[in-house]
């Protein structure tokens, strides 16, 4: 009893499980001095290091201290240590935590090496398969603390900082810190740290020789070549369906999953600190040829690597005898260039099939995780393993040897797969726990009672150890696991360790040396306790691939051959959810490092997830190209051609060449008559959907507590991408002013749109959003981003390019067509303008523009008409004196024509309200094609809106009425009275004119438009031509300006609108019947083509009427007025 208390109280469990964690940390603490310090080399900034470091000044003192380290003499050397002087404060502020480091390093050195030598004291038996966890975490320290020692002597340094810091103590307070001996001194020992670990091992080479060689039960049978894998059907559940559903068993089940890179690293340095089993132990000899071939480097701490062979060798030559042990390792280096890598290769191209069947299965049936966990865990494993051997060698291949064995583009799917199984483990936890709780309660707990009862010797102790953990397995219900209870038996775990340690001491009354299969039982029950509480710790323990953090370049790599590949791009997505396993290697020792491995953690998901939706968008767009293509074939532009041809071959004409090739028709593309013939479009949606698979395959991934949505990625690229690519497709050029038809850009949207939707298919993303979001953006003049939309690209097309020619006389509004139509003149146009303002293509700039748009376009239409209306107003003021006599004097013709030779600026008027007119007739055309794609869209809504605006009460509030009008218009609906207009010419209200002022000035602007009609009659382009129901010249547009320009004056100064047009039509009725008596032929040339403008104004006005012209001008000069035009329209036909 008395022997067990003091095993119990050496406390060798906790120690080795404390000391463990610790040494991860001071790892972590080393490192960061090393790579990510603020001080050296490493972190690459000068600005970082202090200035006592980078002084070219203080340099030499520097190189005094590291020179005479640890013994420097501070008062017999002042001239060259009193540069410092000055720095002293900050050296010992700055220099503190890496100082202490060091010291931490100390104190840790002195509680392993306690601790080993109280587990020689008590000669605790090792064996692997038999108390597990206290073998491993012996051995775990034993290579934790080799490797500590190896880093702090990698930190090139470490005499500066720790003799600096100690020197500015001794300035500060008289005398060195009282740690500094002794770490001093351990620098000098550990200035080649294996050499010197190697006699401090001598004392415990029997132990550690003892637990490295239980590995021979362990290390070769996992460390096999992929074709026996493949014999042995490794980690296949369908290769006997009839144990399918046995559960997965062994008599090592921790050592299934034990990672074979932790085991060569035990193996290689264990040997090499006890190196003197190797001439003794035929056992131990293999073990250290075996891992020395399988790998040229090992890892120290994450990407800090370790030259086994190298340093292994330079080792062995100063010691006598070794020359075998020399020649071995050479041998084996060979091996391991020239096999080791073809070896791994393939071993990957297993697991990656392995590992696919394993998930493929697991998918199907969840309910396997149960018998089949421990599968799922060795596949994770063991593909860890191969993915970090790459890693590390990829990253150190000797330059003598082919680097394509080091080089692996499927390695995403490798990845991929472990993946899957991680998140089937994840989702299907509950069944695992309802699986396990059932057989810890139901198998284990009777099994281990009967060992126990069967023990010959049971210290009192032990017993109660033994009975608790039957009591706590016993115990468990499923009722449990339904109730959602969190289980815990890291008591129960920690109890067993302290129980192998217990009975692992050479005097201990139960001896577990000699119950191996009670060691082994409560292995297997303490793998199933982690199957039920710690599967997120099991996960972590066999799949953790945080090592990616430290190798960013070579991730990057493997992401971007992964998506260069088609057939690999489905498997990108593994790359931002390894970005989650991040967070996982930080260490609470060394909490600064969570920020900067956090921020990298995010940067690397969202630079994949960024590349992974940018090459999504690159296909989509190609795919679109081709489709706009195609769709552009079914314009009807290209059917002119076949349709000639088919006139031709009827009138049996011979064109062209004989034996000519017909052009193929549109479709001709889908005729397959052979299913292995690809074509492009082929090959873009296989990528396609390769790669959507992947940016579909989760919803949102949490790295460092922040949630990434791959799909919003993609979502978000489209959007981008569609709007270049729509105003891209209008081709618009600012130096030829050329565009695109309106019709054409709808087809290709169109198509663009169709194959957009079609992402559906592959992606779960609103793809209406998208269209939303980009769309509505194109109805506005600038979008999100400040560019230029298809809105304000035809807008100021139409008005700078077409409206502008029109102006020059180059185009006229033909009523009859409903469109503008180039005039021959002697300078051609470089456009076409009836195939851009003909009713199908302002349908479809309605369709592009939408209603926003259009108000758009009508709003900058509104802005030149109220910048005419100003000019007008100007020539108005001009003449006012005149004007105001005529307007009284209409009935008095010698005064009238007296006055009328006093006006000035008559043709301007003119020419500035037929420019209204043509800019009024194009918005009356958009405001038609606009009318007819909304009562295609919402007819409904559309013929309520109509309803609305035909049933005002003529008594109704002019701002209510107007407000109507505004709804009206916004729908494409002509108004009696414009409200656009309204709104442009009331905003030119000048201050210094009075109200009244303003209301004479509009009256006036339509006396004096209405004496100058007579002028027009003398024009040659004055004629009317009915073929076109217009004059070429344009003035039939006047028509609508004078009634719409009227209506809105009228409206803004509260004027009777049918009152001032009744006065105009008497003026202009006046003025037009007095060139009837004229008999200058030049004056009266095309009189008959303006009389007819009066009837136009009044079939265009809904405030005149036709009886109210007849008081005014005889129907019959009218009528006579149409045959005369129409006759001659005929004669000049002939």
């Amino acid at each position: 009893m008395s022997r067990a208390v003091m095993s119990s109280q050496q406390k060798i469990a906790e120690k080795l499980t404390i000391l463990n964690d610790r040494g991860i940390g001071m790892l972590t603490r080393i490192y960061n001095i090393k790579k990510q310090g603020q001080v050296w080399k490493a972190c690459g900034d000068p600005k970082a290091k202090p200035s006592y470091l980078i002084d070219k000044n203080l340099e030499s003192a520097v190189k005094y201290i590291v020179k005479k380290f640890p013994v420097v003499d501070t008062r017999n050397n002042s001239q060259q240590l009193s540069q410092l002087h000055k720095e002293k404060q900050e050296i010992l502020k700055n220099l503190a935590l890496y100082y202490f480091t060091f010291v931490d390093v100390m104190e840790f050195k002195d509680h392993v090496s306690e601790l080993l030598n109280t587990i020689d004291a008590n000669q605790v038996f090792f064996d692997i398969t038999v108390n597990f966890d206290l073998t491993k975490n012996y051995l775990d320290l034993v290579v934790t603390y080799t490797t500590l020692m190896i880093m702090v002597s990698r930190i090139e340094e470490r005499k500066a900082i720790v003799g600096l810091y100690n020197y500015a103590h001794e300035m500060l307070h008289g005398a060195s810190d009282r740690e500094y001996p002794r770490l001093g001194q351990m620098i000098v020992d550990y200035e080649n740290p294996l050499k010197k670990m190697m006699e401090e091992f001598v004392p415990h080479s029997k132990s550690l020789s003892d637990a490295l060689i239980s590995l021979q039960m362990v290390y070769p049978r996992r460390n096999l070549s992929a074709e026996q894998w493949r014999n042995a059907q490794l980690l296949s559940l369908i290769s006997a369906p009839s144990t399918m559903l046995n559960p997965a068993q062994s008599d090592t089940m921790p050592c299934e999953y034990l990672s074979l890179d932790t085991m060569e690293k035990w193996i290689v340095f264990g040997f090499i600190l006890c190196h003197g089993n190797l001439n003794s132990d035929a056992a131990a000899l293999s073990l250290w040829k075996i891992a020395l071939q399988s790998s040229s480097c090992l890892a120290l701490f994450r990407d800090e690597v370790f030259h086994v062979h190298k340093v292994a060798e330079d080792l062995f030559m100063n010691i006598k005898g070794y020359n075998k042990r020399i020649a071995d390792i050479r041998e084996c280096r060979e091996t391991a260039l020239s096999h080791a890598g073809p070896l791994h290769r393939e071993r990957r191209k297993f697991l990656r099939s392995a590992l696919k069947e394993l998930a493929t299965v697991l998918a199907d049936q969840p309910g396997l995780l149960g018998p089949k966990a421990l599968f799922v865990f060795m596949a994770l494993s063991f593909a860890r393993d191969e993915i970090i051997w790459l890693l590390r060698h990829a990253d150190n291949i000797p330059r003598t040897r082919n680097s394509d064995d080091f080089i692996d583009k499927h390695v995403a799917e490798l990845i991929y797969y472990m993946e899957e199984l991680r998140a089937h483990v994840r989702k299907y936890g509950p069944v695992m726990q309802r699986y396990y709780v059932q057989y810890l309660s139901g198998f284990d707990a009777v099994v281990l009672n009967e060992l126990v009862q069967n023990l010959s010797v049971c210290p009192e102790d032990e017993s109660i150890i033994m009975s608790s953990f039957v009591n706590t397995m016993t115990s468990l219900s499923v009722k449990q696991v339904e109730d959602g209870e969190v289980f815990d038996f890291r008591g129960m775990r920690l109890d067993w360790f302290r129980l192998q340690a217990y009975t692992s001491v050479s005097k201990a009354s139960l001896n577990l040396s000699d119950h191996k299969e009670l060691g082994k039982m409560m292995n297997t029950i303490i793998f199933h306790t982690k199957m039920v509480d710690s599967l997120v710790e099991m996960l972590v323990e066999t799949s953790d691939l945080s090592i990616f953090c430290f190798y960013s370049r070579a991730f990057e790599k493997m992401f971007h051959q992964c998506l260069e590949l088609p057939s690999q791009s489905r498997y990108s997505i593994a790359f931002p959810l390894v970005c989650t396993h991040f967070m996982s290697c930080t260490h609470e020792l060394c909490p600064e490092e969570r920020h900067h491995i956090g921020d990298r953690s995010l940067s690397l998901c969202n630079m994949f997830l960024d590349e992974m939706a940018k090459q999504a968008r690159n296909l989509i767009t190609d795919i679109c190209t081709e489709q706009c293509t195609l769709s552009d074939q079914l314009l009807p532009k290209h059917c002119a051609k076949t349709i000639s041809q088919a006139v031709n071959k009827k009138s049996k004409k011979q064109t062209g060449k004989k034996g000519e090739p017909e052009r193929e028709k549109p479709g001709v593309e889908s005729m397959r008559k052979n299913r292995l013939l690809v074509t492009n479009l082929d090959k873009l949606h296989t990528a396609l959907s390769e790669l959507c698979f992947s940016i579909n395959y989760v919803p949102n991934l949490v790295v460092w507590e922040h949630t990434f949505t791959p799909r919003e990625y993609l979502t978000s690229h489209l959007e981008i991408r569609f709007t270049k690519s729509i105003v891209g497709m209008t081709m618009y050029n600012q130096a030829t002013q050329e565009i695109a038809k309106p019709s054409e850009l709808l087809t290709s949207v169109k198509a663009y749109m169709t194959v957009l939707q079609s992402i559906e298919n592959y992606v779960q993303i609103d793809i209406t959003r998208v269209f939303n979001n980009v769309l509505l953006q194109q109805t506005q003049h600038l979008d999100s981003h400040g560019e230029p939309t298809i809105t304000s690209l035809y807008t100021n097309w139409y008005l700078e390019t077409l409206l502008r020619q029109v102006s020059n006389g180059h185009i006229a509004y033909f009523p009859a067509m409903k469109a503008f139509v180039n005039l021959p003149t002697e300078s051609e146009l470089t456009f076409n303008a009836e195939e851009y303002s003909d009713i199908s293509e302002m349908r479809a700039l309605s369709e592009l523009l939408g209603p926003y748009g259009m108000k758009f376009l009508s709003e900058s239409l509104m802005w030149h008409i109220s910048s005419q209306v100003a000019e007008l107003k100007k020539l108005v003021v001009e003449n006012v004196d005149v004007l105001t006599q005529m307007r009284t004097s209409f009935d008095k013709p010698d005064q009238m024509a007296a006055l009328f030779k006093r006006l000035t600026s008559v043709d301007s008027v003119l020419k500035r309200m037929t420019i209204i007119g043509v800019i009024l007739s194009f918005r009356s055309l958009a405001q038609e094609a606009l009318k007819d794609v909304l009562s295609c869209h919402i007819p409904f809504l559309v013929s309520s809106v109509e309803d609305f605006k035909d049933h005002i009460p003529r008594e109704t509030d002019m701002k209510v009425a107007m407000n109507v009008y505004e709804l009206s218009s916004a729908s494409g609906l002509p108004c009696e009275i414009d409200p656009a207009l309204v709104v442009a010419l009331s905003s030119q209200k000048s201050e210094n004119i009075s109200p009244e002022e303003e209301y004479k000035i509009a009256c006036l602007l339509m006396v004096f438009v209405a004496v100058s009609l007579p002028t027009l009659a003398s024009n040659v382009m004055s004629q009317y031509s009915p073929a076109i129901e217009g004059h070429c010249n344009n003035i039939h547009c006047l028509a609508k300006a004078i009634n719409q320009i009227a209506a809105a004056l009228f409206t803004i100064h509260k004027g009777s609108i049918e009152d001032r047009l009744k006065e105009f039509l008497a003026l202009a009725s006046s003025s037009l019947l007095k060139i009837g008596q004229e008999t200058d032929k030049t004056t009266t040339r095309n009189r008959e083509s303006v009389y007819l403008l009066l009837d136009m104004i009044v079939q265009e006005s809904p405030f005149l009427t036709m009886d109210l012209l007849e008081s005014c001008f005889p129907y019959v000069l009218l009528r006579n007025a149409y045959h005369a035009v129409y006759k001659q329209s005929v004669t000049s036909s002939a």
